[in-house]
């Protein structure tokens, strides 16, 4: 079984190439990525420094938007399955880089399906994101709700999700949308919020609080994620060639709720509340009865667990300054 991992530098790509590779024998992967600077090249570094510790560990470095370069590596390699998940992340970072965003995430996406259209993999999964559905006014959000994206970052995994639609229709691909929930969790980035707060406990600096915290996220621990994505890729339960589904624990906390259990737990942390980023959406909570359906995975990791492991993984690794 040979698997391309896209984006295998970036949190999730490494976590499933880790994964897979530890648990799984007759396995080939591939990686690329293109060392991005948006966050620490140094942690993206370490983690494909841990992925080649493993003999069936394959890197490319490499832009997926150079098309022709992409195409040049990819379209003799037969691979039986594709996890596309390299993409520009962080929705407020699109405010100050659209292009970027429209460069990678759409005309990326759509260089890397063409790459393979000679050999054609059994099935292509794709990185979506809970930030399309918007504000929205009744929760959990199912996948068949409407989706009202507010930033740019959203409107691109939106174009994701009408471009697949197209390659499955036109090209017979068998392609399923991961819409990933606020995923947390060991070796995670640095620019997420459970970091930024970590560090601020460290350093004794204040940690800014954005909306007061008064918002909620459906945060959903890395290895309940990568273990969703495992049962899909070789799941016979998918029928549609077209899939979508919320990758979430379908459990909705307030951001307040994580500072005070933090808090409670290690020690006191100098906030300040500041008001809501206009970019960002209030609240949001997946409902996941379609993926559990399809993988039968129910075993979700409480939240409490999640952070302690999430904090020991900091503590053993912020000595590397890139946290």
């Amino acid at each position: 079984m040979k698997i391309l991992i896209t984006g295998a530098a970036g949190f999730i790509g490494f976590s499933l190439a880790k994964s897979l590779l530890e648990n799984q024998k007759n396995i080939e992967i591939y990686g690329i990525d293109n060392f991005d600077d948006y966050y620490s090249k140094k942690l993206k570094n370490l983690r494909i420094k841990e992925l080649k510790k493993f003999q069936k560990f394959r890197f490319i470095k490499i832009d997926i938007c150079k098309r022709d370069l992409l195409k040049k590596k990819l379209k003799d390699k037969k691979f039986t399955y594709i996890i596309h998940l390299a993409a520009q992340t962080s929705v407020r970072f699109s405010e100050l880089k659209p292009k970027k965003y429209i460069n990678s995430n759409i005309f990326g996406f759509i260089n890397v399906l063409d790459s393979v259209l000679k050999f054609p993999p059994k099935k292509i999964l794709y990185a979506s994101s809970s930030s399309i559905y918007g504000e929205a006014k009744k929760f959990p959000v199912s996948e068949q709700d409407n989706i009202l994206p507010i930033n740019i970052y959203a409107v691109s995994k939106k174009l994701n999700e009408i471009i697949a639609k197209f390659y499955s229709r036109y090209y017979n691909l068998n392609l399923v949308g991961l819409r990933f929930f606020t995923i947390y969790g060991e070796w995670g980035r640095p620019d997420m919020f459970l970091f930024k707060l970590f560090k601020s406990f460290h350093s004794k600096k204040i940690f800014y609080l954005n909306n007061s915290g008064d918002h909620k996220r459906d945060f959903t621990y890395i290895d309940d994620a990568i273990e969703i994505m495992k049962k899909i890729i070789i799941s016979k339960k998918i029928k549609n060639k077209n899939s979508i589904f919320n990758i979430c624990s379908s459990n909705s906390l307030k951001i307040t709720k994580i500072v005070s259990f933090f808090q409670k737990n290690y020690g006191k942390v100098r906030v300040s509340k500041t008001t809501k980023n206009s970019l960002d959406v209030k609240n949001m909570h997946g409902n996941n009865k379609q993926v559990k359906k399809i993988t039968s995975f129910n075993k979700f990791t409480n939240y409490k667990t999640g952070i302690i492991n999430s904090y020991e993984w900091y503590k053993k690794y912020k000595a590397y300054n890139f946290l």
